[in-house]
């Protein structure tokens, strides 16, 4: 009798760790690809980003480097597989001049970062360093124009400077910059944050300036059409995309924008490491927030353009949280931990959902601001855990979304409640299946049944990002506190695979 009454409280207790959820994957419904330029980053003029992270310069003999862009970042950054890249703003865009970062670097003047804290700059890191590093990653460069403080021919003349390859002015002043060929930039934003730092403008006036620069933003023989990016939404301000798609002929306009990050309350963002569950609920529910925003800015662009041309481009997202303490407050230093893991794992199934209307977006920033994929200190260079995601989710990179349909149970913190689980899957050319899941709750683990209708598989491997607290992180003393193991929790019977996510994890599985 007391044996079978500890079996039944061992059994409660397997209940009690592992909730139950119910996921379907419909494989005969795939038909959606999974554009890898969701999985794109933002690199800015802001705080070490770039001076210190993205770049040291030539002559610097204690950090390995090529041509000046750290060695160690760039093969980071490949084995991440970046799609593209956004520069060099952000807010900085509309007070850059592009010409000031060109030619002889010691005849090239300085300048101010009004914008992120009042720092001088020499611009030595230019439009001919950033292209070719993008090369080097082998990632397309995505230019942020100034519209803000910039002029049209400004604008003009850079896409002639990087895109002709015949005789023209621009083209010829390239050549003498000791650059032949053109580097061919397709990604172009027209301005950024129109609506705040890039002008403080109304949305009628920002469409009508568009168009005005979109006009002269010439094709040139770059081998492909520019892709303009219109400076969109901040978050739900959806008047601003009903405006733009409403005004500007969808003949000039390639994608429009969407900023939104998770944030707690502007004025006081909470700690990026030393957090509460409090400061993590809330942190979360803004991630979600992501679903509702899409679908809402989705259904005005749909009123506009049922067929879908225009792409939503989120191009700036992640989490906001105050600066490290000891830090320049104008360069967003701050910590990455498990919260950032699934809050950027999360945010990605949010994107594979919407895939046919989100072809592009740019997780902010690469290295060392907001929520960085990569923190350097002197020589020295770590991984965080939203490193681990984007290169986990990798193989989700231009393969086929597989419609999911879910049955989440609760993560319940007071009187308030959030879906645990979310699910994104994808069959790539070689006609292999991935799964990606990430169980926000940092209370419980979560047990999923997955019905697979119209995938055959018999066996299935996978790796997991987890840790023993959600505000566990990678320090330079301790680097791989946090990074993906073998994940052993996942068996496959017949058209049912059974998961068991740890609390607070992130999972990527193949079936095979």
């Amino acid at each position: 009798m007391k044996k079978w009454i500890s079996t039944l409280a061992l059994a409660a207790m397997s209940l009690q760790g592992f909730a139950q959820n119910e996921v379907t994957l419909d494989a005969s419904q795939a038909k959606t690809q999974i554009n890898r330029q969701i999985y794109g980053h933002f690199a800015e003029h802001l705080g070490a980003c770039i001076y210190g992270g993205l770049y040291v310069g030539e002559n610097n003999t204690k950090i390995p480097n090529i041509n000046g862009a750290r060695k160690d970042v760039i093969e980071a950054l490949k084995k991440m597989k970046i799609p593209n890249l956004r520069w060099p703003g952000g807010c900085f865009a509309d007070t850059y001049h592009w010409k000031d970062g060109i030619g002889p670097k010691k005849q090239r003047p300085s300048i101010v970062n009004a914008w992120w804290g009042g720092v001088t700059e020499d611009n030595s890191f230019g439009t001919h360093d950033f292209l070719n590093l993008c090369k080097e990653l082998g990632t397309e460069p995505y230019l942020a124009g100034n519209v803000g403080s910039g002029t049209v021919k400004e604008l003009s003349d850079w896409v002639q400077y990087v895109n002709h390859n015949g005789v023209s002015p621009m083209a010829n002043l390239r050549k003498e910059n000791g650059q032949d060929k053109a580097w061919g930039v397709k990604f172009w934003g027209v301005g950024n944050e129109a609506w705040g730092c890039g002008g403080n403008m109304k949305a009628e006036y920002y469409a009508n300036i568009y168009r005005q620069y979109a006009t002269f933003m010439t094709d040139w023989d770059n081998g492909s059409k520019l892709f303009r990016i219109a400076s969109g939404a901040n978050s739900k301000d959806y008047n601003w995309t009903e405006v733009l798609m409403r005004d500007i002929p969808h003949h000039m306009l390639e994608g429009i924008a969407l900023h939104h990050y998770s944030v707690i309350n502007w004025d006081k963002k909470g700690p990026a490491a030393n957090f509460t569950e409090e400061h993590y609920f809330k942190t979360m529910q803004q991630a979600l927030f992501m679903d509702e925003l899409i679908q809402k800015h989705t259904a005005i662009m749909d009123k506009y353009d049922p067929k879908k041309k225009v792409a939503l481009v989120v191009d700036e997202w992640g989490g906001w949280y105050e600066v490290e303490q000891g830090t320049n407050p104008g360069f967003l230093y701050q910590q990455n931990t498990m919260r950032d893991a699934v809050l950027a794992g999360a945010t990605l199934n949010i994107f594979h959902k919407h895939s046919e209307r989100v072809r592009m977006a740019n997780l902010a920033q690469i290295v060392n601001v907001l929520q960085a994929v990569v923190l350097t200190k002197e020589e020295k260079m770590i991984l965080t855990p939203t490193y681990h995601v984007m290169e986990m989710y990798n193989v989700h990179q231009d393969a086929t979304n597989i419609p999911v349909e879910i049955k989440s149970n609760d993560y319940v913190f007071g009187t308030e409640k959030l879906p645990a689980v979310s699910v994104s899957a994808s069959k790539d050319q070689a006609g292999v299946v991935h799964i990606s899941l990430t169980n926000i709750d940092i209370n419980k683990g979560q047990e999923i049944s997955i019905n697979l209708k119209g995938i055959t598989a018999k066996a299935v491997t996978g790796r997991v990002l987890t840790s023993a607290k959600v505000q566990d992180h990678n320090t330079f003393d301790n680097p791989e506190k946090v990074k993906p193991t073998t994940f052993t929790g996942a068996s496959i019977s017949g058209g049912t695979l059974k998961v068991k996510l740890p609390a607070t994890s992130v999972v990527v599985l193949e079936l095979k």
